[in-house]
């Protein structure tokens, strides 16, 4: 445990240009806020964060090392970005850096008007781990993974999300895709991964008292199948903020097939209630249960998994939130989840396959 430099930056800014160097917070998907509220509340809570993050609620969190240069119009925003992780999460040392690095690019560009408002993201993010000195986490035996750690990732990463908003005198409604490909070398296997996201919702305006959202979508994230060729098939995560998606934390977006349901009342303007379902399943049911949201460390690897003797059907999630905004700088909320643990679960944990996760917070601005 120690004192270290959470962000120390230098930012340089003409016109529409802006260049940080130094070391800085990043969430991929937040390089512009759309004017539409309905728009920014699903890039806040469901888009940003899936591949880049500050890895929030952990010990430490993460930040990165780098530069960072925007340019920023209202008309489109170009992103590009280079930088190392920085060791914290669960590690309280925060000095030093990991043997990884990635570069990102991504351009933002926001469109309609009145009725019907939207925004598309194309990104690409190349990620690189040149540490040699730990076993990888991949369903493989244990022999092949030790016999692999010369050998470094190298993964590229494409796609990009859209989400819309349509305003009618009924309700307003809202769609959301986001996507990514994957290819490159996971040690001396070839990496081919991919994962998808597709959600909808709408607001009814007949309850304007409690002004509800309901939303449902569906996840998929690549597993692999074969764990003795010679290709990597489960999709990778890079460095997330993993809470987003998962409010109770035992599972990410790497080898997981998720259909969730979600509901969202506002009876005040200042109180925002929240209940989500999601039924898990993995993907391939010869890949691992993973957990984790990347490298923070240089002695472990950032992603945890197990193996389920070919049990597919993970959890049912069921969980509800309140969160008051006691003042604009102050915020008080309460979580509380269930998860119903299934076969996977079961074939590891035989004599009680459920679990409980609840807190209460106090989130103070300054």
């Amino acid at each position: 445990m120690g004192l270290f430099a959470k962000q120390a930056f230098i930012r340089y800014r003409q016109g529409f240009q802006s260049l940080r160097l130094g070391r800085f917070e990043y969430m991929d998907g937040s390089e512009m806020t759309p004017k539409n509220t309905t728009l920014a509340a699903i890039k806040n809570t469901r888009i940003n964060m899936r591949l880049l993050g500050h890895f929030a609620w952990t010990h430490v969190g993460r930040s990165f090392d780098g530069a960072h240069y925007q340019h920023n119009k209202p008309t489109g925003n170009l992103t590009l970005m280079a930088a190392v992780p920085t060791r914290g999460v669960f590690q309280t040392d925060g000095w030093g850096w990991n043997k990884a690095a990635f570069g990102y690019a991504a351009y933002t560009k926001p469109w309609g008007k009145g009725a019907h408002s939207g925004e598309t993201r194309l990104l690409g993010l190349y990620y690189t781990d040149w540490r040699n000195n730990i076993l990888k986490t991949d369903n493989r035996p244990l022999a092949a993974r030790r016999a692999d750690q010369t050998a470094d990732i190298r993964i590229g990463t494409f796609g990009g999300h859209s989400i819309h908003a349509f305003d009618t005198r009924a309700a307003i409604y809202d769609l959301m895709f986001w996507g990514v490909a994957q290819t490159g070398a996971w040690g001396r296997l070839q990496h081919r991964a991919h994962a998808i996201a597709l959600e909808g919702g709408f607001q009814p305006k007949v309850f304007r008292k409690l002004k509800p959202w309901f939303r449902a979508g569906f996840y998929d994230g690549s597993g692999d199948g074969n764990p003795n060729d010679s290709r990597h098939g489960t999709f990778f995560q890079v460095l997330p903020t993993p809470r987003p998606f998962a409010r109770f934390p035992f599972f990410n977006m790497m080898n997981n097939r998720d259909w969730m349901g979600s509901m969202i009342l506002r009876p005040h303007a200042k109180v925002t209630i929240s209940t989500e379902f999601h039924s898990l399943a993995l993907s391939n049911r010869n890949g691992l249960w993973l957990q984790g949201g990347g490298v923070f460390q240089p002695w472990s690897f950032g992603y945890i998994g197990r193996a389920t003797n070919g049990a597919r059907s993970l959890a049912n999630l069921y969980d509800a939130s309140v969160e008051y905004r006691m003042k604009p700088n102050v915020t008080l909320s309460g979580y509380f989840g269930h998860a119903q643990g299934l076969a996977a679960i079961r074939t590891i944990y035989p004599k009680g396959a459920g679990a409980n996760f609840g807190y209460l917070e106090i989130l103070y601005r300054f």
